[in-house]
């Protein structure tokens, strides 16, 4: 025997077992605030070319009127599945898990809403299932990575499809044997490259609503009666063994079951509190704080010099040429925070991207390798280090350990809600934005998402 014998069965026992109790309250809260920051993002997101494009596949290809596409009218479960996961990573403002790199609610929330709504499920038990879900994932994705990463997986995808499959399976009352079949039947689906990194291709945003109508798929199949195979995490040719390797030493099941049933790692998502790659974000604090806190003028630096753990170092991209280009870049947001003391959505725009002073600060960011930084990332950070050097050799140095957001380093609810109006009241104005922030806060059902997805629908295009 080994310390993951049974891992996928022992998983579906906890999810039954589970769902039968009340969320703690604190856990409660959290899932709140998970729901009103996905919310916002799906609804700032929905007006964009990606979501068109999705949207116009979902009508062709999934057509029905049991479940909401916000900013897309009504379609089938899997459509809205998949075009609200679309939306909830659609421009780069869903939280995450650090230990995992990954964004549970744009994977789960999709795949609940959908399958709540066609059944008729409301309350309680759909908070419950998506917080099952969300758990789920971020344990799977933590227990491999960074060996995931480091064979080219998005985790959000491939650990987040688990966690969607769990959630419904919860909605749709399985057994433990129909839970473990349902998790058998996703590790099929479990699907995410990392080649979109450094090009233009929109995929990445692609990926959640992917896993959450896949999800979908796995619990409605395991509920008609198709097998998969119950050791799909453990096995020897199952999940772990294809995507992380070789147990004990690129992945870890001791992480997978620590806790699970008396604690939740979920409590452990952070909030972003810029509109990009989240390996981004201590270096962007640090640029911050220095602007804040030393008179820079940005056209006498020399240099700037980016300190940080190895995977966030493959984000040194300099092409610009869409928004998604600039989201992944260290050298363009840590140009753009010196500069503009700030990193907003509205930075990301074409004027910014070829802005000529942001291009020469850009230029003049190196991005290295810190092994101290990388030593902490993922268990005890995302560490980042950066150095400005003035014309006349003043040196400005800022290390950030954890950035704002994290548990840690939290965003207040108050913060929380300033964030989804500034990424909301552009799209629907400030009463829809009030509607979906009570909504979200005071959740007992789903019939404000048709308000939602009307709000945008009829949103003035300019």
């Amino acid at each position: 025997m080994t310390s993951s014998d049974r891992l996928t069965w022992n998983i579906a026992e906890w999810i039954v077992d589970q769902q039968q109790r009340p969320l703690p309250e604190r856990m409660d809260h959290h899932v709140r605030r998970l729901l009103l920051d996905h919310l916002a993002g799906v609804v700032a997101s929905s007006p964009g070319a990606v979501s068109g494009a999705v949207g116009e596949h979902v009508h062709r290809m999934y057509p029905g009127t049991t479940a909401t596409a916000i900013g897309h009218g009504r379609s089938s479960a899997l459509g809205a599945a998949l075009i609200n996961g679309t939306n909830g990573h659609g421009i780069e403002t869903d939280e995450g898990y650090t230990p995992g790199s990954m964004h549970p609610t744009s994977v789960i929330f999709p795949a609940v809403f959908a399958v709540a709504q066609e059944k008729g499920i409301s309350g309680d038990r759909v908070l419950t299932a998506a917080a099952i879900g969300m758990e789920l994932s971020c344990r799977i994705a933590a227990a491999g990575h960074p060996a995931t990463r480091n064979r080219h997986f998005h985790n959000t995808a491939i650990a987040g499809v688990f966690g969607a499959a769990a959630a419904v399976a919860v909605l749709l009352e399985l057994d433990v044997t129909g839970v473990a079949n349902t998790l058998g039947i996703a590790g099929s689906h479990a699907s995410g490259l990392f080649e979109f990194l450094g090009q233009s291709a929109e995929i990445k945003r692609f990926h959640p609503g992917k896993a959450a109508r896949d999800g979908i798929t796995s619990a409605d199949l395991a509920q008609a009666g198709l097998t998969g195979p119950t050791t799909i995490l453990e096995g020897k040719d199952g999940y772990f063994a294809a995507y992380a390797g070789v147990e004990g030493t690129d992945w870890d099941p001791g992480i997978f079951r620590g806790g699970l049933g008396e604690e939740w790692v979920l409590l452990g998502t952070y909030v972003k509190p810029y509109p990009c790659c989240r390996h981004l974000h201590g270096a962007i604090d640090a640029a911050l704080h220095l602007v804040k806190t030393h008179t820079i003028d940005p056209a006498d630096i020399a240099s700037v010099t980016v300190g940080t753990f190895a995977i966030a170092t493959r984000h040194a991209g300099r092409q610009l040429d869409t928004i998604l280009q600039a989201q992944l870049s260290l050298p363009f947001t840590v140009a753009v925070a010196l500069l503009r003391g700030g990193v907003t959505l509205t930075d990301f725009s074409e004027d910014t991207r070829s802005n000529i002073a942001v291009q020469a600060l850009m230029n003049k960011v190196q991005v290295v390798l810190d092994d101290a930084a990388d030593a902490a990332y993922p268990k005890s950070g995302r560490p980042a280090d950066v150095t400005v050097v003035m014309n006349d050799g003043t040196r400005y140095q800022r290390r950030v350990e954890q950035p704002y957001g994290e548990p840690s380093n939290p965003l207040s609810d108050s913060d929380l809600e300033g964030k989804a109006r500034a990424l909301v009241e552009p799209v629907i104005g400030a009463d829809g934005t009030k509607n979906l922030i009570e909504s979200s806060w005071n959740f007992d059902s789903l019939e404000f998402l048709d308000f939602l997805d009307s709000a945008v629908r009829n949103a003035d295009p300019r």
